[in-house]
């Protein structure tokens, strides 16, 4: 079969893993999505499998019995790869591969290499190439120091080096040289972050499952010029844009990489870069798929995500994103605790109307009593609590200015930081 462009897809079989305590619908989903990535991998699923063991086989995951089954299937479709819908050992890997004959890779290996293929930028291609590389470094055993095998496929793509033949020491060292990048980015991101507090204006994150439409919704509030595609992981690269509230405040609204099920650590870790920009919002707006069957699941995979960062104590709305396709007694009651909105930002009117309004009412009911203490030399930051909040009482000293005033949280944090400076 060939895809659009003319060329031949390679042909995959998929291999589940349900373990006894495992939910055999969750392992269903799981199954399903790993279809999804293929197809966004370029790559057409000719079977698919599930193998239900108490534990994976040491050796080959599955066992020897069903190894076989799954070789003599290969045999008989005429198969390119195997794809594991769970990690493998270096040892698993192996070994599959000795029995089945063709390329056997896992679901973290088929996931790098979506996000190899997607890095548009510079610094989403060294993100993805120092955590494809971190997930390599121990699966060189018995290769010697010979990574041709790396030279094309699925699990194959890589936007560093192509031919990667490379021993541990210089696999080691370019490890090194991608970590003093990414410093360096994380260091311009820092200047550009305190560059957007001077301002200061508030800061929203755009978090959620991957494909749950965060992009369509950062184009339906910005316009900005952001691609939309029914692919998992059609972005990458965090696009920040102005948005302005129906009271006339002024937010940045920032689109990040889409989550997912056991997203692979290696990315997280190469990533964090990126993802800081998570930490530091004062708003998460936490868009989920309501059309999608396993819709609960996919919210607690991107919670997991939000802890592992540190971010899963920040205010959140939880938007609801594609209800045109979703029976209205089928959606969620909505609550106070995590507020939600309800929206379709493809074919909905009035979407973006409603998700600002909740944006500003839950940023207006984050307000605090707080007293500041202005130096004359600051006086302008009184000009800020007049516009932002409600000045209760003023007080002109010697040295500066008392001012007791009520004031949303996150303004106040701002002028607290700009008072430290």
């Amino acid at each position: 079969m060939e895809d659009t462009s003319g060329v031949m897809l390679e042909k995959a079989i998929l291999v589940g893993f349900e373990a006894q305590e495992d939910d055999p619908e969750q392992v269903t989903y799981s199954l399903e999505e790993l279809a999804r990535l293929v197809d966004t991998a370029g790559a057409e699923v000719l079977s698919q499998l599930t193998q239900k063991r108490s534990r994976p086989d040491p050796a080959t995951f599955l066992g020897s019995g069903k190894a076989e089954e799954v070789a003599e299937l290969c045999r008989s479709l005429g198969v390119d790869l195997v794809i594991f819908d769970r990690e493998l050992s270096p040892r698993q890997g192996r070994n599959l591969e000795e029995i089945t004959g063709v390329r056997v890779i896992d679901r973290t290996q088929l996931i790098l290499d979506i996000f190899a293929r997607r890095a548009r930028t510079s610094e989403g291609k060294v993100q993805v190439e120092l955590a494809q590389l971190n997930y390599l470094l121990p699966r060189l055993t018995g290769k010697g120091v010979e990574l041709s095998r790396l030279g094309g496929g699925i699990g194959t793509r890589g936007p560093g080096e192509t031919k990667l033949e490379v021993d541990r020491r210089r696999i080691r060292q370019r490890i090194n040289d991608l970590k003093e990048e990414l410093e360096n980015v994380k260091k311009h991101r820092d200047l550009l972050r305190r560059g957007r507090q001077e301002a200061p204006i508030p800061l929203l994150s755009l978090v959620g499952y991957t494909n749950a439409g965060k992009s369509t919704i950062l184009r339906m509030l910005t316009g900005a010029d952001v691609l939309v595609e029914d692919k998992l992981f059609a972005t990458l690269d965090p696009t920040t844009r102005r948005v302005i509230l129906p009271n006339n405040e002024a937010v940045l609204l920032t689109d990040t990489v889409g989550f997912i099920q056991r997203l692979p650590h290696h990315l997280v870790a190469a990533f964090r870069a990126t993802l800081e920009e998570v930490v530091e919002a004062d708003l998460l707006l936490h868009v989920v798929d309501a059309s999608h069957p396993n819709a609960n699941g996919q919210i607690e995979a991107v919670n997991q995500v939000l802890e592992s960062l540190g971010a899963s104590a920040k205010p959140a709305l939880m938007v609801y994103n594609k209800i045109d396709l979703v029976d209205k007694a089928e959606l969620p009651r909505a609550g106070d605790d995590p507020p939600a909105v309800f929206i379709s930002a493809l074919s909905g009117q009035g979407a973006a109307g409603l998700l600002l309004a909740a944006v500003d009412k839950l940023l207006a009911a984050r307000r605090t009593r707080t007293t500041f203490f202005i130096p004359y030399q600051k006086s302008g930051l009184l000009a800020i609590l007049h516009e932002k909040g409600r000045v209760l009482h003023e007080e002109h000293g010697q040295e500066g200015i008392i001012v007791e005033a009520e004031i949303e949280v996150v303004w106040a944090k701002r002028v607290e930081s700009k008072l430290r400076d």
